[in-house]
């Protein structure tokens, strides 16, 4: 290559090597006078949003400042309101002391001035009484000696005739006293009772010592009676219980005075008709298993008990004792229905006397818990019920509401009158329970007999299936207010001589007839 061209190349380059370091100057120089000129467009612009929020915040402050300016404001003048009431109210007080105050001075000053003038008419009493004695001694001389009789002998006649005149008048005072607390008390213990009744609602089932279990067919007695009678004889010996084949059809009969036991046997026969297999081992075998069943079913109901009258809290053996008592009756009545019932009504009315309705209910419920094992046990049921019951730590009160509803022992406390009064209530109600024909005769009579028994009684009528006696008087022998006393000494008598379910009334007639003929 030619040098010259050479040459010139290089020379061509490192001019344009110096234009090019020429022109990044001016580019980095353009460039960093730009850059500083952004940057003090935003400082600019930093420093006037930093003046806007500082003017911001300047009145927020004033705002928050005015805000509790005028809480403070509020807060002190509700505070000098409540100073000029509280100012107010003591002003008031102040004048009421005064005026009290001198009401006390005035009537100081009135006692004072009553004190003298008694003290005055004390002494002119004095000598009036005095003279009066006098006068009086004077006057007894005189009237004995027109009279005829000593004043001793005035005395015991005047006092023979107010004693009767005060009886009389005790006696109609009596009467009204005794109206006037029936149409008060009375009333309002009516209205608790019946509110008692009217909320609990319990069925009554009148039950014997049989039980009645059907079968298919008639040919069922022969397998039940086996050859021989040997069916028949394990199941007796098994259960305990009678069984009697007679003619009925399609029925044999269970007898026994053991509910629990009777029922036992009544589960199995049903049991053994059902399977078809009846033989001995078989008999035995189904009786076992019908005693366990009956256990669960007496455990379960002791608890359902329990849980129906809300009652909670019982030791697991009472619960199984109540639950033993659905198999036992009283007059036909089911006990363990009974004990529900009674402990409803006093729940009702241990609450409309503001007594604790728990405790009146605990007292109800377990009032015959005896006579699950009375059969079992020497003695009356309450007294093997609380000797039972207090072997679970059941409170005094509860145990002596259970000694005394049969007045056994005194009441201690108004739950055992609560019970005693529920329990006569359940037991009273018309169909409740049973009463031997022969008892039922015989209560009649002796009602009739103790009503004629009085002076002056004409004849006596028991009605209304003997909650009612009816008492027929001789007029001319007692008056009104004789037949009031009369009706009150034959309901004392019947109280404390007769045994009876509910409460007897007796009315006493007094008629009075005036006969003449038109001729």
């Amino acid at each position: 290559m030619d040098p010259i061209y050479y040459v010139i190349g290089v020379g061509v380059v490192i001019l344009a090597f110096i234009i090019g370091i020429v022109i990044s100057r001016k580019t980095g120089e353009s460039r960093i006078a730009n850059a500083e000129n952004l940057a003090q467009k935003i400082i600019s612009e930093a420093e006037k949003a930093a003046e806007i929020k500082k003017k911001e915040a300047m009145l927020e402050a004033k705002d928050e400042w005015f805000k509790a300016k005028q809480k403070f404001e509020r807060d002190t003048q509700s505070r000098k309101s409540e100073i000029q009431k509280l100012e107010q109210a003591m002003a008031t007080k102040e004048s009421n002391l005064n005026r009290k105050v001198d009401i006390l001075v005035k009537k100081d000053k009135d006692i004072a001035q009553r004190e003298k003038s008694v003290a005055i008419k004390e002494k002119t009493n004095e000598a009036q009484e005095k003279k009066l004695g006098e006068l009086i001694a004077e006057q007894n001389v005189k009237l004995e000696k027109i009279a005829g009789m000593t004043s001793e002998e005035a005395k015991k006649l005047l006092i023979s005739n107010l004693e009767e005149e005060a009886r009389r008048e005790a006696a109609s005072l009596i009467k009204e006293i005794k109206d006037e607390a029936e149409r008060t008390a009375e009333k309002e213990a009516k209205d608790i009772i019946i509110q008692a009744i009217q909320r609990c609602a319990a069925d009554h089932a009148a039950e014997s010592c049989v039980s009645v279990v059907s079968l298919p067919t008639d040919e069922m007695k022969g397998r039940i009676i086996g050859r021989e009678g040997r069916n028949i004889r394990a199941f007796e010996t098994a259960t305990g219980i009678d069984v009697i084949v007679d003619d009925t059809p399609e029925a044999v009969i269970l007898s026994g005075y053991d509910p629990i036991r009777r029922e036992v046997a009544r589960m199995a026969l049903e049991k053994l008709i059902i399977d078809g297999r009846i033989h001995p081992a078989r008999i035995e075998e189904v009786a076992m298993k019908a005693e366990k069943e009956m256990e669960v079913i007496i455990r379960e109901t002791g608890e359902q008990a329990c849980f129906d009258v809300g009652v909670h809290g019982v030791h697991p053996e009472i619960m199984r004792l109540l639950g033993k008592l659905n198999f036992r009756t009283s007059y036909g009545q089911n006990v363990l229905q009974h004990s529900k019932e009674v402990a409803t009504i006093c729940g009702i009315m241990a609450a409309e006397l503001d007594l604790d309705g728990n405790i009146a209910k605990r007292a109800g419920l377990l009032h015959d818990i005896g006579k699950a094992i009375d059969r079992e046990t020497e003695g009356t049921h309450t007294e093997i019920g609380v000797e039972f019951v207090s072997k679970f730590n059941e409170t005094p009160v509860v145990l002596n509401a259970v000694a005394s509803h049969h007045e056994d022992v005194p009441m201690e406390s108004p739950y055992a009158v609560l019970v005693q009064a529920a329990d006569a209530i359940s037991g009273a109600r018309p169909g409740a329970r049973r009463e031997t024909l022969e008892g039922y005769v015989k209560r009649l009579e002796k009602l009739e007999e103790m009503a004629d028994s009085f002076k002056g009684v004409g004849k006596a009528y028991a009605i209304q299936a003997g909650r009612e006696i009816r008492v027929m008087v001789e007029s001319d022998q007692l008056d009104d207010i004789g037949s009031n006393n009369l009706a009150n000494e034959i309901a004392r008598k019947i109280e404390s001589e007769l045994e009876y379910p509910g409460q007897i009334k007796v009315t006493v007639i007094r008629e009075v007839r005036s006969v003449d003929y038109a001729r």
